[in-house]
């Protein structure tokens, strides 16, 4: 995949299990240079899809990548609150025009265990990688797909 030098990216970290969730960063780094991204900590997953929106409207990102950990706190309903983030950073891609991707991940069975904590840190590296390819995927593919007639 060819990559434009002057694409920029912006990456959106939720700060709630931040020593999870940061590895993702990590993981996008590994495939898009760190001086190419933009890095903005929201306080927690909820807060991601808005300012994803306003970043994307603003023109100067070619993608939008935002990461968070939505665990069962045992006082809310995790997964309704996971759906409305994913709904959300979809609707800021929609509105924007601008892909919005989410490293969002939302564990039936997580407990805050060294054990626990050792699997998401590499899963969300993994994530993080994921996103990075996915960005530069879908920008090539829009690319070429939008690109005039010859």
């Amino acid at each position: 995949m060819t990559q434009m030098t002057h694409t920029r990216y912006a990456f959106i970290k939720a700060a709630w299990h931040a020593d999870i969730v940061d590895r993702a960063y990590e993981g996008f780094c590994e495939l898009i240079p760190e001086a190419q991204v933009d890095v903005f900590d929201v306080p927690g997953a909820f807060e991601m899809p808005l300012l994803a929106r306003d970043l994307a409207m603003t023109g100067r990102y070619g993608a939008v990548a935002c990461a968070a950990f939505v665990v069962d706190g045992g006082i809310y309903r995790h997964d309704f609150v996971a759906q409305a983030v994913v709904d959300g950073l979809m609707r800021a891609g929609m509105d924007s025009g601008v892909p919005v991707l989410s490293v969002s991940l939302t564990p039936h069975q997580y407990q805050e265990t060294d054990h626990h904590n050792a699997i998401y840190r590499a899963h969300f590296v993994e994530k993080g990688r994921e996103a990075a390819r996915a960005a530069l995927g879908v920008l090539n593919v829009r690319s070429a797909a939008l690109a005039p007639a010859a």
